[in-house]
């Protein structure tokens, strides 16, 4: 009988523990505020990320009022469906200063922030890694699939933004991504809408690692790409693995990209498997004539592939997603 009621008292409290878990989500914290003036939830954004609930039952809302974040922030793979929303772009600022070589630091473990968690969410804020042109040091290592930036800045140097994950899906739209070398770089499949991309000195600004069989990397539709004074070499591309797939779409190119547009990383092997190519790009670093010959021009029926809702939609195991998770919410 003792053993009975045992049995009993464990498999209601397995129970019981399941259904809090799963049943009660009014009883779990959805919406956090954080501002370095105390008027917050906490000082800190790193404190509330590690106060959020993981694999919550509901989106969550990370509010971040203006200021300067000097920290270093990890959002986990446990802590899905959230969404930091800035007070203002130009004022809502997280920063750090790692890079490769202070201490044991490398190019992976250089960043500002870390974002890994499933659809993410992010708008109004600026990504900063502030240690100067020192090496590789990352502002922003997003691994999470469906993951969106809308309306921020990222600034930094060399590997700006480390666009991680090899079956990962992004999209950056409205934002400003500024760096010197290689500073777009990694193996996910992300687009950049109406973004500009901003070249501090004569190098590099993408080097895709798409790995062999994705149908796309890189995709840049409606972006502006910028430079410095006195910026007047810059390649499009280079590939940092051999199958690096970057695609340019109606982009405005400066005077400061270089004639030939890409570049093989000094191995002519890869000018077989990396996939470079370009639509309707204007301005004076569009110009074709002095293109390398192993990189295309797409043709109209081409281009049709290099949609918003194709590239992201690729590899996609929901069949319908309501709301469409790169759907823009604001216009900017």
């Amino acid at each position: 009988m003792k053993q009975y009621l045992f049995i009993l008292l464990f498999l209601f409290s397995i129970t019981g523990n399941v259904f809090s878990q799963t049943g009660n989500p009014q009883q779990y914290k959805y919406v956090f505020t954080v501002a370095k003036d105390g008027s917050g939830d906490y000082k800190y954004i790193q404190d509330a990320i590690d106060a959020m609930r993981v694999y919550p039952l509901m989106p969550i809302t990370l509010y971040i009022k203006n200021g300067v974040y000097n920290e270093k922030i990890e959002l986990p793979a446990s802590n899905t469906d959230v969404t930091f929303i800035g007070q203002s772009v130009d004022s809502t600022i997280i920063t750090f200063n790692d890079h490769t070589g202070r201490g044991k630091i490398n190019t992976f473990t250089s960043f500002t922030a870390k974002i890994v968690g499933n659809r993410f969410r992010a708008e109004n804020i600026t990504f900063v890694n502030s240690s100067g042109p020192v090496g590789q040091a990352v502002a922003l290592h997003v691994e999470s699939d469906r993951a969106v930036f809308v309306n921020c800045r990222f600034l930094g140097n060399q590997d700006t933004i480390y666009a991680s994950g090899e079956n990962s899906r992004q999209y950056f739209y409205n934002c400003y991504i500024e760096g010197t070398t290689d500073f777009i770089f990694g193996p996910a499949t992300t687009v950049f809408e109406a973004c500009t991309i901003h070249s501090k000195t004569n190098s590099y600004v993408t080097a895709a690692s798409t790995t062999p069989g994705k149908k796309y990397g890189y995709v840049f539709i409606d972006c502006k790409l910028t430079a410095a004074p006195g910026v007047d070499k810059v390649y499009l591309g280079r590939p940092w693995r051999a199958h690096a797939k970057t695609v340019f779409v109606r982009c405005q190119l400066g005077s400061h990209i270089v004639p030939e547009g890409w570049e093989n990383w000094g191995n002519v092997e890869n000018e077989k498997t990396a996939y470079y190519a370009e639509y309707k790009c204007t301005g004076p670093g569009a110009v074709r004539t002095g293109r390398v010959k192993w990189a295309k021009e797409l043709s109209d029926k081409e281009a049709q592939e290099y949609t918003v809702e194709k590239v992201l939609g690729a590899g996609s195991t929901v069949v319908v997603e309501e709301p469409v998770w790169y759907q823009k919410k604001r216009d900017y």
